[in-house]
Order: structure tokens, then C-alpha cells, then sequence
């Protein structure tokens, strides 16, 4: 990997969902779902499900800065859950599913304050961003199975009722931030 890629780290409920949106992104080199934001060390996915790890479902991004900034990954993060409910998103209830933005330095902390300010003022929701944001303290890869979900499990139930359509609502809105197709 490229001394020049930078990571971002988000939570915005199930972690498969994140996860399978993000996998499209141009400038996006390596999606990574796990737990972050919590009290114990090394949960288990079972642990973090329990709700009493503290730690939320999240991404780690690694990214190219030449290609995707900031900026757009959290345009993108406002647009692809609902940052207005605390601690659900959908059917998924708990802390482990709250809107999260868990950032690794001032720079990162200073453009989530004002992204989430300026998208708050826009109206695009008629509720209040919920979303916290915090510092990355550790984050903890989560279980193997857990990664590259959707594309491993496409006929899954909740893949198929709940991914699917959101994978496809985002890929209709956001065709110029799409990788290309692979030939």
C-alpha cells in the first residue's frame, strides 16, 4: 500500500451495509469491517451484539487522498444511513449500531464538525444529526467472515432485503463516484 493513503473510520449501523457501499468508491483502496469506540479489548462479534462492549459496528477505510477526500467520503456517509436516529438504523437496534464518525486526527475532527454542521443547516433530514464524533482510540478487525459480506453472500436474506436495495439506491445516486467496471 501507498505511503500516501490516509484511513477514515465510520459507523453508520450493520457493518456489512457500510462496508458494500464504500467497496464502490473510486479512491477507495481496502475496506475493512470491525468494533470500535468501546471498553473491551478484542471483542468478539457475539460480545458487541450483546451491547455491552461499548464498541459500535464500523469501517476502516484506507483510501487515496488524490482520488477521494474526506470531505466527499462524509458526503457520502450523511447520504447512505439515517444519522438522525440514536443508536438504530432500521431494524438494527443498540449502541453497536449508532452513527459514528471516529476520527484519526484534528484535520479529520475539524471537516466532521463542519460536514456534519453544514449538512445538518441543509435540511436534508427534518430531525437533528445524532451522528457522534469522536476519536479513534483502537480499532479491532472484526471476525473473517465478517469481511466483503455482501459480495460473499449476495442471496443471504438480509442481503438481499436490506443491502441490495441500499447498495442500488447509492449506486443510481452516486454514478460519478463509482469505480469502473471491472472489464
Amino acid at each position: 500500500m501507498s505511503d500516501n493513503y490516509e484511513k477514515a473510520t465510520l459507523g453508520g449501523g450493520c457493518f456489512w451495509c457500510v462496508e458494500a457501499i464504500y467497496q464502490d468508491v473510486q479512491g477507495i483502496v481496502k475496506v475493512e469491517s470491525g468494533y470500535a469506540g468501546g471498553h473491551v479489548p478484542n471483542p468478539s462479534y457475539r460480545a458487541v451484539c450483546n451491547g455491552t462492549t461499548g464498541h459500535a459496528e464500523v469501517i476502516q477505510l484506507t483510501y487515496d487522498p488524490e482520488q477521494i477526500s474526506f470531505e466527499d467520503i462524509l458526503y457520502i456517509f450523511w447520504r447512505t444511513h439515517d444519522p438522525t436516529t440514536m443508536n438504530r438504523q432500521g431494524a438494527d437496534v443498540g449502541t453497536q449500531y449508532r452513527s459514528t464518525i471516529l476520527y484519526h486526527d484534528e484535520a479529520q475532527r475539524d471537516i466532521a464538525e463542519r460536514s456534519k454542521a453544514e449538512t445538518d443547516a441543509s435540511n436534508l433530514y427534518s430531525s437533528p444529526i445524532v451522528t457522534e464524533i469522536a476519536p479513534l482510540d483502537i480499532f479491532y478487525a472484526a471476525e473473517d467472515y465478517h469481511q466483503d459480506y455482501y459480495k460473499s453472500n449476495p442471496y443471504q436474506p438480509y442481503c438481499m432485503a436490506v443491502i441490495d436495495p441500499k447498495v442500488k439506491k447509492f449506486r443510481k445516486s452516486f454514478q460519478e463516484k463509482l469505480k469502473a467496471p471491472s472489464p
